[in-house]
């Protein structure tokens, strides 16, 4: 028996999982139209949770949770007192998008890709967009990830951007809009890859009715788009995950990624360059590494180059890739792409360089840089979201609409100090999907970051991504380093009736 709108009454020991869920008044619940009334795109999940009942709910979420542990899927938090490892927090609810909902968001994310990429090669080469005035010279020279050095190198492959993780927020009218672009070294895939296996396993009945497109090709198409960047055409060409060590807080991915994809796993104490070719020490001699892909930062890579004190990287392998005798993923001074300050130009970047208008909203933003904007933040700054332009994991951040007198007045002083380190944008009421909690159902905030791959070929967008949930009641930092948690996100093959 049900009460009309697909969920079921009442009955024996077991309460509907539901029964008490209350959407968060003034955003879009992803779930929930009202009270008591599903979205389509949820009406036949919620049936099926509702009649699995709250109990066998949470024996499913503990058994989820114990999965996670003995798999030693986990991340560090160096700011946390107690250190140590612990998992991601996993919310076994998963996050729904139709079909036609994901084509839009797939040509979109290629799009944006395609343009960044592009911006890149320019700003390191030709410098067109800032010759012609599209977006602000000293806004790109002053920008902190922007590597003057190396302007004039083209790397081998042609692609600086392999790896990108872009984070989509949607909006109180359930628009998806992009927030900000990882095209450094983005995290988190492995959580995707790893919440499917643990879904498949805990709900195979409710998975395979569900119709879910698959996530499992993506290690594939990763090591495809590294080969198809390799500076030579052969099989053989052998492709290294370059990682800082086992205490980095996504060692698990760096070791899950190259176990998935056939590469060796190394430091740069295991690799050397020798006349400009990079090379890993191995048992039966130095063996060459023509691709690397790199979970190191910038000033990280290469003492030569850039901060001499750095026991990661690897002496030499700057100017090795200079030379085009190694691939680097993503591209060394990606970083100035990802600033805070950059984001508002990509719409002129696409319009720039592939003459076409942005199928992805972004974010309205005010670039303190700007005289203009910001007198317009100094003045508003109660009601706006400031974040620091290099700062990433909800650092560095004010939200104004619920900070003190003293925060607001203290971040004004940190804006008049450095305006070129500081955007500011509305606040955003992120949208809401049901989440576990120690009382029940109930809602919380996401935002979305789909993985695009992108080779010699062109780019791949893994289907759904990374769904981060703030688990704390009120909270809009969904970031596992201040509380957050994730979620499987489902990628449905055909809309919901």
């Amino acid at each position: 028996m049900t009460d009309g709108i697909g969920r079921p009454r009442r009955g024996g020991d077991s309460v509907p999982l539901f029964e008490d869920y209350c959407p968060e008044p003034g955003t879009y619940d992803e779930f929930f139209s009202g009270r008591s009334e599903s979205r389509p795109v949820a009406r036949r999940l919620v049936a099926l949770l509702d009649e699995m009942g709250r109990t066998a709910f949470r024996d499913r979420q503990k058994l989820a949770e114990n999965t996670f542990l003995r798999g030693g899927i986990t991340f560090s938090v160096y700011s946390d007192a107690k250190g140590g490892e612990r998992i991601f927090p996993f919310d076994l609810i998963p996050r729904l998008v139709l079909p036609d909902e994901w084509a839009r968001l797939e040509s979109g994310l290629q799009q944006r890709v395609t343009a960044i990429n592009m911006f890149l090669s320019d700003i390191y080469g030709d410098q067109r967009i800032l010759d012609e005035g599209i977006i602000p010279r000293e806004l790109i020279e002053g920008a902190s990830g922007y590597l003057p050095q190396m302007r004039g190198i083209k790397p081998a492959g042609g692609v600086r951007v392999c790896i990108a993780g872009i984070d989509l927020i949607r909006d109180h009218d359930g628009e998806f809009c992009v927030l900000e672009d990882n095209v450094r070294t983005p995290s988190g895939v492995s959580y995707v890859l790893e919440n499917r296996m643990v879904m498949k396993k805990v709900f195979p009945r409710i998975f395979g009715r569900a119709q879910v497109v698959p996530v499992e090709e993506y290690t594939g198409r990763l090591r495809r788009a590294l080969a198809s960047i390799a500076p030579i055409r052969d099989p053989a060409a052998q492709t290294a995950v370059l990682t800082p060590g086992a205490f980095n807080s996504a060692y698990f991915e760096h070791s899950f990624l190259a176990r998935r994809m056939g590469a060796e796993l190394v430091e740069g104490s295991d690799l050397f360059v020798d006349d400009d070719k990079v090379y890993v020490k191995t048992t039966r001699g130095p063996r060459a590494v023509h691709v690397i892909y790199r979970r190191i930062d910038d000033e990280f890579l290469d003492p030569a180059a850039f901060n001499p004190d750095s026991l990661l990287g690897v002496k030499g392998l700057v100017s090795a890739y200079a030379k085009g005798n190694v691939a680097l993923a993503n591209g060394i001074g990606n970083g100035v792409a990802d600033d805070k300050a950059v984001y508002p130009y990509v719409p002129e970047m696409i319009r720039f360089y592939l003459s076409e208008e942005p199928r992805l909203q972004q974010v309205e933003t005010y670039v303190c840089a700007r005289e203009k904007d910001r007198a317009y933040v100094l003045e508003n700054i109660d009601k706006l979201v400031v974040k620091a332009v290099n700062e990433s994991g909800g650092y560095g951040m004010l939200i104004g609409p619920q900070a003190t007198r003293r925060q607001c007045d203290e971040f004004r002083e940190k804006i008049k100090a450095s305006p070129r380190n500081y955007i500011a944008q509305p606040r955003v009421e992120l949208s809401t999907c049901p989440a576990w909690t120690p009382r029940g159902v109930a809602p919380r905030r996401v935002d979305l970051r789909p993985y695009v791959v992108t080779g010699t070929d062109g780019s791949w967008v893994l289907p759904g991504g990374l769904t981060r949930v703030a688990l704390v009641k009120g909270s809009y930092v969904v970031n596992s380093s201040q509380g957050g948690g994730s979620k499987d996100t489902w990628v449905l093959r055909e809309a919901q009736r």
